[in-house]
């Protein structure tokens, strides 16, 4: 039985209320007084507070996604646009996943990194190694990581995990710094959480990969991952342990993309009914080719069309969820996307364990990679495109440094006042990065940004102290100022 508030992870996501779902969808793609009414529905809406957006159900959101009349189609996109710009303006926040192991007890399927697979080595990083890598990641101009391991409780037990993330936090190189960890590991138990969060971790992430509880246990056929269950109420047991952001996110193109989008929401519903806030962010990573995986023998793969559509109808479902992107796209769709609902990307990605420390921007390893890298521009790169495009690069962890997470950074959120911080903020940081890491023709064009963006920022007193804080970046060498 279906029961948003439920513990248990198939009454939460419950797979006949999920077909009940996709049958209401396709009865009504085509009703375009409910569509016109869902899309009215979702619209941001001023209030005495700021704005607010009401969201949509799994089921209305649904009816969006199964829609295929081209005009509705255009609707959906421009709603997107107008939530994405009403809550995160036009920053997108950077980051860079570091890879510390590939050991691995799972026999997924889809991944590389599953057991069986001979053909690459196995690595895990030293404390040494995890060093150079951060120094090689912050001299790029990173702020901000998402460590990332295999699941294996002798080589990457989470004494490991936490040692490492307190390595990254003390290494300070040059005017570097890596301000906010975000860990994607396997399920766990609520102390281990309990740890994560008192290491000082920022976001949780755990992608689901499939909803669907047969296709799971297919393609999780052997090790601890098998376990439906324990694997989908382990954002229930993160945010007992104290960790206020969590991220979801599924692997498109395991199962049925609609089959997936239902569940993802009713994943979203839950933990709002159930700890009073939503996911911080969402994932939409799509099934790439790497070691021993074949990305055609996965017969639900979707295209850039739909992949678009995807990203717009979870902008408009759940308008205040970070959403992220990665270089797993190309920079083609990374475009596309970037304006529908995507705030979040990574840059200069390297996928492999020990991937950065010892390589140019154009070298990279693949014996250890777990995925291929389609966008493979290196951070730079990434960065002036994204100003050439009106985006602002952002390398703020701002937030979660003045303990505006969970339900604190929502609340701003909801009604569009975290963008009072934000915007300066974003300023601030993409200054530090022209200062110290970019090229002398992403600087000039950063600088003029700049000096027009800083002119948006809406109270005078709060402008004219950002004016300051960045001549002082510019000038004095000063560093890691914050609203």
């Amino acid at each position: 039985m279906y029961d948003v508030r439920s513990l248990k992870a198939e009454e939460f996501i419950n797979d006949e209320e999920i077909l009940a779902t996709l049958e209401y969808a396709e009865q009504n793609k085509h009703n375009r007084e409910l569509i016109e009414q869902i899309l009215e529905k979702a619209k941001p809406k001023k209030t005495g507070r700021g704005v607010e957006c009401a969201g949509l159900s799994h089921r209305e959101a649904s009816v969006l996604l199964a829609c295929d009349i081209p005009e509705m189609t255009d609707k959906m996109f421009e709603l997107a646009k107008e939530i994405k710009q009403a809550f995160y303006g036009n920053r997108i926040v950077m980051f860079a996943p570091l890879y510390l192991s590939n050991y691995c007890v799972n026999k997924c399927v889809y991944c590389p990194y599953h057991m069986q697979n001979k053909e690459i080595p196995r690595k895990k990083l030293t404390q040494e190694e995890v060093r150079q890598e951060v120094i090689a990641l912050q001299d790029m101009g990173h702020k901000r990581l998402a460590i990332e391991s295999g699941e294996d409780p002798v080589n990457n037990p989470i004494e490991y995990i936490l040692e490492c993330i307190n390595t990254i936090y003390s290494i300070k190189h040059k005017n570097g710094a890596i301000r906010r960890v975000n860990v994607n590991i396997a399920a766990t138990t609520v102390e281990n959480y309990r740890k994560l969060k008192e290491a000082g971790i920022g976001t949780y992430i755990l992608f689901q990969e499939t909803y669907h509880k047969e296709s799971y246990e297919k393609l999780h056929p052997a090790g601890p991952k098998h376990n439906y269950a324990y694997h989908t109420e382990a954002m229930d047991r993160a945010m007992d342990g104290g960790i206020d952001d969590v991220g979801l996110g599924v692997l498109f193109g395991l199962d049925k993309y609609k089959y997936e989008f239902a569940g993802l929401l009713m994943h979203a519903e839950h933990l709002e009914a159930v700890h009073g806030v939503g996911p911080h962010t969402i994932s939409v990573p799509r099934i790439r080719r790497a070691s021993d995986i074949d990305p055609s023998v996965f017969d639900n793969g979707i295209d850039d069309d739909t992949f678009a559509k995807l990203v717009a109808c979870i902008r408009i479902a759940v308008p205040y969820t970070g959403m992220i992107i990665s270089t797993r796209e190309s920079e083609a769709c990374r475009e596309k996307v970037l304006g529908l609902g995507v705030s979040q990307i990574s840059g200069g990605s390297r996928t492999s364990v020990g991937g950065y420390a010892g390589y140019s921007a154009e070298e990279r390893p693949h014996d250890t990679e777990q995925f291929d890298v389609s966008d493979q521009r290196s951070l730079d790169e990434v960065v002036k495109w994204l100003m050439d495009g009106g985006y602002i690069p952002s390398f703020c962890t701002a937030c979660y440094r003045e303990g505006r997470t969970g339900d604190r950074f929502m609340a701003l959120c909801k009604v569009g006042q975290i963008q009072n911080c934000c915007h300066p903020n974003a300023l601030m940081t993409l200054q530090e990065y022209l200062s110290d890491y970019a090229s002398p023709e992403t600087k000039a064009v950063g600088e003029a940004l700049i000096a027009r963006e800083i002119q948006n920022v809406p109270d005078e007193k709060r402008r004219q102290r950002a004016i300051e804080y960045l001549d002082s970046i510019k000038n004095g060498g000063q560093r890691d100022f914050r609203f």
